[in-house]
Formats: structure tokens, C-alpha cells, sequence
């Protein structure tokens, strides 16, 4: 600012009772203090708060651009702005002043006539009256800066900065909803009850509350329950939403003006709701000293990003901010006449928006902000809090510090949920996490979504009848997923449970996060980033819902489309190749397959398991088979391979069927007398030949034998009865005696069930043990429901290949017509 504009300022200010100084801000600097603090200006905030409503004074208030005056010369010379900031100040306020009035004398006028409407009348300050009379005079003197020279010196004064406009200040725009940033950067000046504020506004008392608060409201927010519970409505009709309203939380105070929104058909987007609020949360954290000023500014600026991806201007940002605001307070505020601010900061000259929402961000500061944050974000506990917190949003409260400690009664909740969901318990160890994952499961889904996509599906009829599930619309479903790699849809579960496995604090912490980074790393290498993992997350979620959990279909689509969630700003980088279990190469998860419904479907190869798993199995094959060792049981593999109950059959009964009249003669005898129970069991498998039931002497049964065999096998692997090389070498020897006894799954089943029946001893519910049999060999053959059993996804062991490779290398290894 030049002289002349200096002196006319210093004139001016003789009008709020100062002596006349050649220089506005020459007084001493405790006085213009002091005078502040009597005109209830107690720190910089609220000074340029009160300023920046004083520039936008409506016309005819000549007393507030007075004050505006007096303030920027207070504050230069109390040194709460520079001298430069000060000048900047005072020439827009001298600018506004020429702006509404000709002359000199038209601005003495409305100061003296809007100072009498506050209460001053004509005579009450002799001074004020005087000094106006003394710069009319000089004014018609030609003394001192004429109003000529004042207009004139405005004109060679260039464009002015109210604002800071460093780049790592532009962000901070964003916050003057709330209170316009005078000062950059942030001193404890700026707002003295920074602290206060926090803890009776936010109930936030420490740095790591602030760094949860900023985290939450960047990464989910507000916007993620009203998002979501928003979708949701979409699929209801009238009734139903009615229906969702009445029976909302008490602390929903949202519902009603959400279903509102819905019903009109209103934009549902509030995001700018949580992100003005965030800058706001940082500004306070500057200002307290919770934050330095750099982690402030990686906020700003991540606010101010978002807002770039989701926002074309401010009105927009206002709108949505609106929005928001309704759902929280519960009231509609769309059509209330907007407050006074908002106003000002769309249309005012002078209002820091004046800067384009575009143009808040250059690229050096965005990348600054981006490796600031990354240190709340890339760590393998935080990728996996993003991973669970699809299915548990509070977990994305514990991203400032995911290793602090939990609360008694989170911890007890997830053991509880351990136990009781997945029969882990601690004595296990962590090693017992990696009996979850499971990658056999994954190739299944890859490999009948790309066989479904070549119109491949699996059969709808078998020797047993058709599935009593309905299959069409997982079926069809299965063509729109070919592209999508199927790992996440285990991976999350597995994710899950080791979310939950940390949080009970019952195993080995550092063990449960090599998991994590192992699940990090097996992530990045099947999807090359989030967006495609999300995508497919999606794509799977839909084909294949959880019936016994709401579906997750509005949460996932929620991460996939907001900006701010965590998922989109992990860093996506492949380390070295591992995952948390190894991959059973193709044919030893066929070779497991063999074992069909006998058991569950095994996903991945068996572990050791604990000393109380242990227990159960080893009364399990000691009751049915009376093997007490590991001796025991290998000497009972080797006979089931080379005999097993089919050479049973083919010695005790085979004959019989050549024979017919001594076939029933044998039956009568025994029929004529008390039978022990081994005579009583002979008697029922004769009847059984006699009756060729379910085919005894027609069908191989050596697939009976095959299935215990895998079966025990499993067993003993479990035990640890078997070693991995044992484990795979009865693999082997089960695989080749399937390919040299049956050409496919459905002349096996045939066997199986054969089997089954005829082995089957005495028992009332024989029939009803037969029937759930053939259900659950239909549901295996024709994959109904997918999950059932993966005999529809994999070529009978010795046929050559018929199924269709996937279209991603999210196999398992010797899968030979894997394309890459």
C-alpha cells in the first residue's frame, strides 16, 4: 500500500477518538491490544471473523467498515497480522468505502448517521462530531489526502490477498463455513479454545480421539450409514419404508427426514457433510498443538481432494453440506432461508471461496498429503481393519491406533465369537487361522463361473434325482462373475476372522499379522487394484449371498463408489509372493474331493489340529474304525487301498449271486434262530444281494472304500498321524484307484451310495440316513447349492480336461489350462 493510501487510512481513524499518526500502525503495540480486548476481539479468530463480516456489511453502515478500519490497524500494530496482511485488510475495506460512496462527505455522513441508529445522537461525542468537522475541512482545504488523491491512489494499487494463498493454505478455504482462516500457519492464536471446543463439540480429550475423529469422518463418516440405509429404501415401496421408519433406533433422528428425502426423490448425496467437518477437526488440531502443522495441512488437503472428485463448485458443496446437516439434527432444512454465511461465501466479494473448488489443490501439496496419511493407512493391521470394516463399520474407528488396547467386553465378544462361530480357541495357536483359508474353494467358483460363461453349467439331474435347491438364479448368476477373480470372496471372510482372532487378544499377536500381510499380499497379486477387488467382491457378493447374514451387496458398493474409503487409498503393491495356507496343487484337491459327502467339502490341505480337536477325531476313528495309533492306521490305509470292504463283498457275497437257491437257503437258516449281531449284520447284506438293493451287485462299490479312505486320511493328517509326504502319497494311491475303477463323478456316486447302503448296518433310521445320502450326492453332482461340494467344477481323476480356463491365474498349480 503506498503513502498517500497509508495517510488517508491514519485520517480516517481520528474518527474512532485516536490521535492523528502519519502511520496507522505506529501506535504501541500493548495499547492496540488492550484496545481489541475492549471491543470483545479476544484473539484472531474472531478477529477475522468480525472483519469478514464487516466487509460485507449491507450499504448504509458506514460505522462497520469504520471498525473494519480501526481493527486492521489494531492488529497490525498489537502484531496478531503482519504490517502487509494489515494494509491488504484496510485497502479492501478503502476499496468497499469508494465502491459506496462519492465523496468524502456522502461516507462522514452515513459513519456519523448509522453510528446515531446504534445510539450515538448529534452532540453525545463532541470529539466524534469534531473530528469529522476537522477532516470536512481539510477536505475543502485541499490539507492532507483528498478524497481525489484517496480515489486516485486506489487506482494504482493492485489486486489485494485477504486470504492465505501459499499452496499449503489454499485447503484450508474449505473451512470458513464454519470460521474464515485469517492467519497461516495455525497458532494457538488463532483460536484459544481450540481444547474446549474439541471436548464439548466432538467429546474428543487427546491427540490419538483427534486422529480417530479425522480418520472416521475422511474414511466413512456420517455418509456411510445414510448411504447405505439410502439404498436399502430404494428397494422398498411405500409400506415397506413406512414399515423401516417406525421401527428405527431411537438415535436414528435421521430416519424420517431420510425417508423423505427418498420419497421426493432428492439428490442422496451429503458427503461434504463430513468433509467440511473434517478441515474444521484439523484447523482445531493445528491450533490445540494435537497436530503439527503438517499433519493438519495432509487433512486439509485430503478434505479438499474429495471434495475435487465428488463437487463441480461451491453451491454444490453447500447443497450437499445442507443435506447432511438435516439427517443429523433430524430436520428438514432444504427450503429455510440459508444463513447469512452461506450466503456471503457464494456471492460476496471478498469471500475466500472466490477460488474455484477445482483450483484449492496443486499436485505438490496433494502428494505431500497423500505420503502424510499413508501412515495411517498402509500398515497390514489397517488393511485388514478396511477389509473387516465392510462387514463392521466400527472398526474404522481404530485406524489412529488399530493396537490399542479394547475394552474387556470387546475383547470377551470376540472370543465368544471364536469359539462358537469357528470353534477356534486359544489353545490353538494362531498356526490354526490357516485352516480358513481356502483356495480350493476359489478355483471352484472360477472355474463354474468360466465354464457358465462359455454356457457350460453344471447338471440339473442326476441317478439320484434332481437338487431340491433352486439353482437358476445362482447359475445364471455365475456368468456375469467369469472375469472376477473368486479369492476375495473367501479372503473376507478369512480377513474377518482375523479381525476378530486380534481383537480377543487370545493369540499371538505379531503371528496374526504376518496372516495380514500374507492376505496383503495374495490380494494385490490376483486384483492389480482396489477397484477391481471391490468390483469383484460385488460381482460374487450377488452371485452367491450369505442366507443366514443380511447381504453386503449397499456396503460394498458404498467403498466402491465413495471417494474418502480406505480401500481407495491403501498402497496397492505386490511384495513377495505368499499366502497365509499353501495352494493344494489340482489334483490333490481331486484326490480330496474323492472323499464326497462323507464329509464336508475340503477347501485346502488339512493341518495338524490342536490337542482338544485332537481328542474328538481320535474318539471318532477309534469308535468307528478301532484305530488307536498311528501304526493303526497306517496299516489300515495300506489294506483299505488294497482290499477295504469291496474285497469284502467280492469274497463273502459275490458268490451268491451266482447261486441263487444257496443264497436263500443261507438266508433261512439264519431266519430260523436267534442270530448274535455279526450273524444279524450277515443276514441283512444277504437279503441286500437277494434284492440287488440300490444296485449291490451290479455297481463297484470300491468308491465306498475310496471315501473312507480320503477320510481317514484327512483324519490322520489332522492328528498328525501323517506326515504331509504320507498325507500326499495316499492322495495319489486314492486318485489312481478312482481313475481305474470309474470314468466320472456320477459312475463314482453310484459307487458311494452302493456302498453306503449295503455297508450300512441295522438301524431304524436306515431310510432316512439313504435319502439325506442321495441329497447330499445330488447337491455335490450338480453343485446345488454351489458351496455343496466342488465334484462339478473338476475333471474325474485320469479324464482328460473338459472344463474351461478362467480367465485370471486365480488357480490352483498343475491346472494346465490356466491361460497365463
Amino acid at each position: 500500500m503506498g503513502d498517500a493510501l497509508h495517510a488517508w487510512w491514519a485520517q480516517q481513524l481520528v474518527l474512532c477518538d485516536w490521535h492523528f499518526t502519519p502511520h496507522p500502525l505506529s501506535v504501541d503495540a500493548g495499547a492496540a491490544e488492550q484496545r481489541l480486548l475492549g471491543q470483545g476481539i479476544a484473539h484472531r479468530g474472531e478477529l477475522a471473523e468480525q472483519w469478514w463480516l464487516a466487509l460485507h456489511a449491507p450499504a448504509g453502515e458506514a460505522d462497520q467498515l469504520l471498525a473494519a478500519l480501526e481493527w486492521a490497524a489494531l492488529a497490525g500494530a498489537a502484531g496478531w497480522i503482519s504490517a502487509e496482511q494489515a494494509s491488504d485488510w484496510a485497502c479492501c475495506v478503502m476499496q468497499r468505502i469508494h465502491h459506496d460512496y462519492r465523496d468524502l462527505r456522502s461516507w462522514l455522513g452515513d459513519v456519523r448517521r448509522s453510528l446515531g441508529v446504534r445510539g450515538w445522537a448529534t452532540g453525545a461525542d463532541d470529539r466524534f462530531i469534531d473530528a469529522c468537522q476537522v477532516l470536512a475541512d481539510s477536505e475543502a482545504e485541499g490539507a492532507g489526502i483528498t478524497w481525489e488523491m484517496f480515489e486516485a491512489a486506489l487506482r494504482d494499487h493492485g489486486d489485494v490477498a485477504l486470504w492465505p494463498t501459499s499452496p499449503g493454505a489454499r485447503p484450508w478455504r474449505l473451512c470458513a463455513l464454519f470460521r474464515p482462516l485469517l492467519n497461516y500457519p495455525a497458532s494457538q492464536a488463532d483460536w484459544p479454545d481450540a481444547v474446549n471446543w474439541l471436548g464439548t463439540a466432538w467429546d474428543i480429550d487427546s491427540r490419538d480421539e483427534l486422529l480417530t475423529g479425522l480418520l472416521w469422518l475422511g474414511a466413512q463418516g456420517e455418509r456411510q450409514r445414510w448411504d447405505v440405509e439410502a439404498r436399502d429404501l430404494l428397494a422398498m415401496d411405500a409400506a415397506q419404508r413406512q414399515e423401516w421408519q417406525r421401527n428405527a433406533q431411537p438415535d436414528s433422528h435421521h430416519a424420517s427426514v431420510l425417508c423423505r428425502f427418498v420419497n421426493q426423490g432428492e439428490p442422496l448425496e451429503w458427503a461434504a457433510w463430513d468433509w467440511l467437518r473434517l478441515v474444521e477437526l484439523a484447523w482445531a488440531g493445528a491450533c490445540s498443538g494435537w497436530l503439527t502443522q503438517a499433519e493438519a495441512d495432509a487433512f486439509a488437503a485430503h478434505a479438499a481432494e474429495l471434495m475435487q472428485r465428488r463437487y463441480h463448485d461451491w453451491r454444490a458443496v453447500i447443497v450437499a453440506y445442507r443435506r447432511g446437516q438435516s439427517l443429523f439434527d433430524g430436520i428438514d432444512r432444504r427450503d429455510m432461508t440459508p444463513p447469512e454465511r452461506e450466503t456471503l461465501l457464494l456471492s460476496g466479494s471478498f469471500s475466500p471461496w472466490q477460488v474455484a473448488v477445482d483450483d484449492l489443490l496443486d499436485a505438490e501439496t496433494q502428494a505431500a498429503s497423500r505420503d502424510m496419511l499413508s501412515q495411517w493407512r498402509n500398515s497390514p493391521h489397517r488393511w485388514l481393519l478396511a477389509m473387516a470394516g465392510v462387514r463392521e463399520p466400527d472398526a474404522m474407528l481404530r485406524l489412529a491406533n488399530p493396537e490399542a488396547p479394547l475394552s474387556e467386553a470387546q475383547r470377551v465378544e470376540a472370543g465368544e465369537y471364536l469359539d462358537g462361530s469357528l470353534g477356534l480357541h486359544a489353545d490353538e495357536g494362531a498356526a490354526a487361522m490357516a485352516r480358513y483359508w481356502l483356495p480350493a474353494q476359489a478355483h471352484h467358483l472360477n472355474q463354474l463361473a468360466a465354464d457358465a460363461a462359455h454356457g457350460v453349467m453344471p447338471p440339473s439331474a442326476t441317478l439320484f434325482g434332481q437338487p431340491d435347491f433352486p439353482v437358476n438364479a445362482q447359475r445364471q448368476a455365475l456368468k456375469g462373475v467369469s472375469r472376477h477373480a473368486a479369492t476375495i470372496h473367501m479372503a473376507e471372510k478369512f480377513a474377518f476372522y482375523l479381525h476378530m482372532a486380534l481383537n480377543s487378544e487370545l493369540l499371538e499377536t505379531e503371528a496374526l499379522l504376518d496372516y495380514a500381510r500374507s492376505l496383503r499380499s495374495c490380494l494385490c497379486r490376483f486384483y492389480p487394484n482396489a477397484k477391481r477387488m471391490l468390483e469383484a467382491w460385488l460381482a460374487w457378493e450377488h452371485c452367491l449371498p450369505e442366507s443366514e447374514h443380511a447381504s453386503l451387496s449397499n456396503e460394498i458398493a458404498w467403498h466402491l463408489e465413495d471417494p474418502g474409503s480406505l480401500f481407495h487409498w491403501l498402497d496397492w503393491r505386490a511384495d513377495a509372493w505368499r499366502e497365509p495356507s499353501e495352494r493344494p496343487t489340482l489334483s490333490q484337491f481331486t484326490a480330496m474331493s474323492l472323499v464326497g459327502p462323507l464329509n464336508s467339502a475340503v477347501w485346502s490341505e488339512p493341518q495338524q489340529e490342536s490337542p482338544r480337536e485332537c481328542a474328538e477325531i481320535r474318539e471318532w476313528v477309534e469308535s468307528h474304525y478301532h484305530l488307536a495309533s498311528a501304526d493303526d492306521m497306517q496299516t489300515f490305509l495300506t489294506s483299505m487301498l488294497e482290499a477295504g470292504d469291496r474285497q469284502e463283498y467280492q469274497i463273502n457275497y459275490e458268490p451268491y449271486t451266482l447261486n441263487t437257491q444257496r443264497l436263500e437257503a443261507e438266508i433261512a437258516i439264519l431266519e430260523s434262530g436267534d442270530c448274535a449281531e455279526e450273524d444279524r449284520h450277515h443276514l441283512l447284506r444277504l437279503r441286500r444281494v437277494r434284492d440287488n438293493e440300490d444296485g449291490c451287485n451290479e455297481i463297484d462299490m470300491a468308491a465306498w472304500d475310496i471315501a473312507q479312505l480320503v477320510d481317514l486320511a484327512i483324519a490322520g493328517r489332522q492328528l498328525g498321524w501323517l506326515s504331509s509326504t504320507a498325507f500326499a502319497d495316499v492322495l495319489g494311491r486314492a486318485y489312481q484307484l478312482a481313475a481305474d475303477h470309474y470314468s466320472g463323478w456320477q459312475d463314482y456316486a453310484a459307487g458311494m451310495y452302493a456302498g453306503f447302503s449295503f455297508f450300512m448296518g441295522e438301524t431304524p433310521e436306515r431310510e432316512s440316513f439313504l435319502a439325506s445320502f442321495r441329497q447330499a450326492l445330488v447337491a455335490w453332482l450338480c453343485a446345488a447349492p454351489i458351496l455343496a461340494g466342488p465334484w462339478a467344477s473338476l475333471d474325474f481323476p485320469g479324464n482328460k480336461p473338459r472344463h474351461f480356463a478362467p480367465l485370471h491365474i486365480d488357480t490352483l498349480p498343475g491346472d494346465q489350462r490356466t491361460l497365463h
